[in-house]
């Protein structure tokens, strides 16, 4: 990815591009190019390879960001301002909040961080600390010509990050600001809205504060910003009322607004129950349609970093469940199978060479797009996922993601803590856990049991623990350890048939097939000859398959299963017809991960099965 990504930020034709900052650092000749977000962009990109220096030792990589981090620094304005759309052009600062300078500055400032974290150098920092100074200077005092300046709010993370990095209160104080001044300034009665959904709309959660916010709404990937950043902001105030509305319109996202693939943002374009005009938005109660479901890549990841941050406060299951949900289904089809190629969109449904392509649909996976915030968001994503798997709390060691790893880590700077974690997961649910060192003293491991795992089983030693793992909770394994302790973890594994609210129009008597923590599709690829899509039925009892397939999309498992096919006259334009007339034929029919769909050519493809 990370390649692939830097070949198509060096085209010019891509909506993102790095010789911006060559441009306005006076070493080469040009304009701009690219989109407003270009640059944030470009500093996801950079973010992504310093994640990969935390595990890799690759000077040539190390390299190339001092090298991109000395032109950005050229590039930076002596008071601290940086957005190339603006140095660039004839536009003024703070003119527009779709000009997305917050959006962009706030990634530099996170992948300022990252880089001083993982290599200790300063040299990115310091520009995200000039950067951090002049924006405290513009916005501390709240003018009211910039409240509705928040947009794309990465700037929110950012100033937090800066802050746990420098233990400067000021950036605490202005991430903070950055949260009040949603919803400050509401539209009025007689106020034309923005024509890019500013000025007080649903549209950038700033109809209302969002203190007293009770739903998810407006644009996905700004929504799931802001409320991961007023989450971090929670975690360094305690501010209650930030976190009631956090969980408010936490439950109403996951149990009226959400895909069953953990995606968000069911709309191309729609008005809000309050009246706005929204794009790439969260829908009414419920409404969750399948082929023109928006679903952008980086909003779904935006629900996983809200969720990593939610279960960071709380210590709940049900976040690091939905974390593990995006991770391997709608985070994961986000990229091609080999890492070169991408989408924008993240349909449940796709009709092929009939599709309605809406807005950032495409027929297939591409390298170079004219909006390119997606890619380098998957790959800063994937790159980081190690740092979401485990986390330390004063009791002891929290494993939230399985998979195979090796941790070293401390638990109160002193107390070694080395294991070892085997497994196939998630294509086989049996975990082993090995202790290789531990403190002296007693510790707990906490061991996330997802919330479809009935069933599950838990041994130390070889020995049952003496307390049942409970489905969507963790459990709790406090002892005094020696190294060689073995814990063996088993995860149900059966696919299960799942099916959506009855408010759910989109998906009456349907059902979706999980396995894990996988969700499965029926791609047209794998249906016999002269059988569409359309004609498959699932009966109720079906008992799918589990078959791992070393060739098949570099190797996963996939469901066989009997199915029907049950086919009908032609429609010949008809819209409706009196039920009857139909034929029925057994079939068997093979299943792919979602995430795996979109890699063998133009196909269709549905998540959602019909029963009979």
């Amino acid at each position: 990815m990370i390649p692939a990504i830097h070949r198509a930020l060096n085209d010019p034709d891509n909506g993102a591009v790095l010789s911006n900052f060559y441009v306005a650092a006076g070493l080469q000749e040009g304009g701009h190019q690219g989109t407003f977000w270009s640059d944030g962009d470009c500093y996801k990109w950079m973010e992504a390879i310093i994640h990969v220096l935390g595990v890799v030792d690759d000077p040539e990589l190390d390299r190339l960001l001092d090298e991109l981090i000395d032109v950005i620094a050229r590039a930076q304005e002596p008071d601290g301002y940086i957005c190339t759309q603006v140095q660039l052009t004839d536009k003024g600062r703070w003119q527009a909040p779709q000009f997305h300078e917050l959006y962009n500055m706030g990634h530099l400032i996170t992948a300022a961080c990252a880089h001083h974290r993982v290599t200790g150098k300063e040299n990115f920092l310091q520009v995200a600390r000039k950067l951090a100074d002049y924006l405290y200077q513009v916005f501390q005092p709240r003018p009211p010509e910039l409240a509705n300046f928040g947009w794309n709010p990465s700037n929110i993370m950012a100033l937090v990050d800066l802050y746990r990095i420098t233990g400067e209160t000021r950036y605490l104080e202005l991430a903070q600001t950055f949260v009040d001044m949603r919803g400050s300034a509401p539209k009025t009665p007689g106020r034309q809205q923005d024509d890019r959904g500013g000025g007080g709309t649903d549209q950038i959660q700033d109809r209302i504060p969002l203190r007293q916010e009770t739903e998810a709404v407006g644009h996905a990937v700004t929504a799931t910003y802001l409320y991961s950043g007023a989450a971090d902001v929670y975690m360094e105030t305690g501010e209650q009322a930030l976190l009631e509305a956090l969980q408010r319109i936490w439950l109403d996202m996951t149990t009226r607004k959400m895909y069953i693939t953990g995606g968000v943002g069911t709309h191309h374009h729609a008005v809000s129950k309050r009246g706005d005009r929204i794009w790439e938005a969260f829908g009414l109660d419920y409404q969750l349609p399948n082929a023109t479901a928006y679903n952008e890549t980086c909003a779904n990841i935006g629900n996983a970093m809200w969720n990593w941050r939610m279960l960071r406060i709380t210590g709940e299951a049900r976040f690091s469940d939905i974390m593990e949900l995006v991770a391997y289904n709608t985070l994961l089809s986000g990229v091609s199978m080999d890492g070169t190629h991408f989408c924008y969109t993240n349909p449940l449904r796709w009709y092929g060479a009939e599709h309605l392509l809406l807005s950032q649909d495409a027929p297939t996976r591409w390298h170079t797009f004219h909006c390119y915030c997606c890619p380098p968001q998957v790959a800063r994503t994937i790159a980081q996922l190690h740092e979401w798997a485990y986390s330390l709390s004063p009791e002891g060691l929290w494993i939230h993601l399985y998979g195979g790893n090796t941790l070293e880590t401390s638990l109160d700077g002193t107390s070694s803590i080395r294991l070892k974690q085997e497994t196939n997961y998630p294509w086989d649910g049996y975990i082993k856990i090995t202790l290789t060192a531990v403190p002296t003293h007693p510790m707990a491991l906490m061991l996330r049991i997802p919330g479809w795992a009935t069933g599950a089983t838990l041994r130390v030693n070889g020995e049952h623990w003496a307390e049942q793992p409970q489905p969507g909770t963790y459990a709790v394994l406090k002892r005094s350890w020696s190294p060689g302790d073995v814990i063996e973890l088993d995860l149900p594994m059966e696919p299960r048939l799942v099916k959506a609210h009855p408010k759910v129009e989109e998906a009456a008597n349907h059902v979706a097939i999980m396995r894990g923590p996988v969700v499965y599709c029926l791609e047209s690829v794998d249906l016999p000859p002269a059988v569409s899509m359309d004609e498959i039925y699932i009966p109720r009892d079906v008992r799918p398959v589990v078959r791992y397939d070393e060739e098949l999309l570099g190797g996963l498992a996939t469901l066989e299963l009997d199915a029907w096919v049950i086919h009908g006259p032609p429609w010949d334009g008809q819209l409706y017809r009196i039920l009857g007339g139909e034929s029925r034929q057994p079939v068997q029919v093979r299943l792919i991960p979602y995430y795996a769909w979109n890699n063998r050519g133009e196909t269709q493809m549905t998540v959602w099965l019909p029963l009979c």
